[in-house]
């Protein structure tokens, strides 16, 4: 046996509790993500579940021109598509603002609270969500009582079509912003603390110490977020979406994952809807490629090299 082959031996043998501890994540991903692509086939049959896929008819392209004429699927579309530009716009930097927020907080008791508070709604189910919700701005919640002992009318905002996308969107951010600012605080710590006294020496202010040495020192971090995100731009929810399309029907509340469930699952239309969910997927492939090339050109690294 040769050096090398010793070696080699020995490290699996000394790695061995680390393969075995992460044997039940691996076998997660292998079986519920990579192992689900083959289902994508569906999208070229009509699939009966009783007839399994040999049994089932083969279509080709016939769910995709179907798709593209569909005008429910546009609408869901279009919805989506304004959610996730919310999403994006308004969600993405609100726990770095967050996180910029925290970390300037000088007390560790007071820090830490802070902390475990915006924590907490990130372990709430989104049914507990809804439920808070509605009963703080649904038409008998808190909001509309206080209006009407002041004698001011009552406002609609939980079955209001209008507000639906606003709505959907702070609730993200009540419920996740705290959980998503740990990397944002992560790569905060790291930043020198002798870059922030060089600057202050040199007369920088807050905001001065902010722009030139807190933001570039954390650049990385952001972009490499940034292009992630961009690969779930379509993927915006699925339960509160699911929980609250009946408040205002199909036409304001019907995003790509309720869509897929409703004519999957409710229409037994299984192959349109995997045909659909496989189109949301490469346009989520489209993006992230296209983001990861933007990444490269401002000089950073992105999620993969070339």
């Amino acid at each position: 046996m040769s050096r090398s082959q010793s070696r080699f031996r020995q490290r699996a043998r000394a790695s061995r509790v680390l393969w075995l501890l992460a044997a039940p994540g691996l076998a997660y991903f292998l079986v519920f993500h990579y192992g689900a692509l083959f289902g994508n086939v569906l999208a070229f049959t009509n699939y009966v579940p009783f007839l399994g896929l040999s049994g089932s008819e083969w279509v080709g392209l016939a769910h995709f021109e179907r798709m593209f004429g569909d005008p429910d699927f546009w609408n869901a579309v279009r919805n989506t598509l304004v959610i996730a530009l919310l999403q994006l716009f308004f969600f993405f930097p609100a726990p770095l603002a967050l996180a910029l927020l925290l970390h300037s907080i000088v007390g560790d008791t007071v820090r830490k609270f802070v902390q475990s508070v915006v924590y907490l709604p990130h372990f709430l189910s989104w049914v507990i969500v809804v439920a808070l919700f509605q009963q703080m701005l649904g038409g008998a919640g808190v909001v509309n009582g206080w209006l009407s002992d002041l004698g001011a009318g009552q406002i609609s905002i939980i079955g209001n079509p209008d507000l639906y996308d606003p709505l959907m969107v702070a609730q993200l951010v009540w419920k996740e912003c705290g959980w998503a600012t740990i990397i944002f605080l992560a790569a905060l710590s790291q930043v020198d603390e002798q870059m922030y006294e060089a600057a202050a020496l040199d007369g920088a202010g807050w905001s001065r110490r902010l722009w030139h040495v807190t933001l570039p020192a954390i650049r990385p971090v952001i972009v490499l977020l940034l292009v992630l995100r961009l690969g779930e731009f379509l993927s915006i929810g699925f339960e509160q979406f699911f929980l609250q399309r009946q408040s205002v029907g199909p036409e304001a509340g019907e995003v790509l994952e309720t869509f897929v469930y409703y004519t999957g699952f409710a229409s037994g239309d299984f192959g349109y809807a995997a045909a659909v969910g496989l189109f949301k997927g490469a346009i989520g492939v489209v993006l992230i490629y296209i983001a990861n090339k933007v990444a490269h050109r401002l000089g950073e690294q992105g999620v993969y090299k070339g």
